[in-house]
């Protein structure tokens, strides 16, 4: 049976059916559903899209991911293997995590909050309830720890995708 309707309304109806039977045990469901198509020729690309958009919801543990869901840094992620991506941000992060984890302070939380305030150090502050100069304190330690700078979109690229996969607490 062909499934009609706006893509919104048969993602949403996908959505509700995946939820019923995500709730049997053992059961996990991945789908991934392309934009709407018009004519034979787009049909290989519909396929494509839909691949990778059900790579992504495999990657977030299940659900219903739609193509509009997948133009961003977490499709490129979903098609890298766990384990390399697991290796990069515990090799980026490792040295702020065993810091916080000796001196129960906040270096990774600070550079989350650092990253989606992007780079603003008065929002940042405001955001964590700190003053400023613990801010740049805080971000001159995680560039001496880690050897990267803050200042550069590369590295700050590195460590937004970092703290995104790993799940880490912010």
């Amino acid at each position: 049976m062909p499934l009609r309707g706006r893509p919104d309304e048969l993602a949403a109806r996908l959505r509700a059916g995946a939820g019923v039977l995500s709730a049997l045990p053992g059961t996990r469901v991945c789908a991934g559903l392309s934009g709407a198509l018009s004519g034979a020729g787009a049909l290989k690309g519909g396929v494509e899209e839909a691949g990778h958009a059900r790579r992504l919801a495999e990657a977030r543990g299940g659900g219903v991911v739609t193509s509009d869901e997948i133009y961003t840094h977490a499709l490129l992620l979903a098609t890298v293997p766990g384990d390399v991506r697991r290796s990069f941000a515990g090799r980026l992060l490792s040295p702020l995590l065993d810091y916080d984890r000796r001196h129960q302070s906040e270096l990774v939380r600070t550079l989350g909050v650092f990253l989606d305030c992007a780079g603003s150090w008065n929002s940042c502050a405001e955001q964590l309830h700190v003053h400023v100069n613990t801010v740049r304190y805080r971000v001159r330690r995680i560039e001496e720890l880690t050897g990267r700078n803050l200042s550069t979109m590369a590295d700050r690229v590195d460590f937004f995708l970092a703290l995104r996969d790993t799940g880490t607490p912010r």
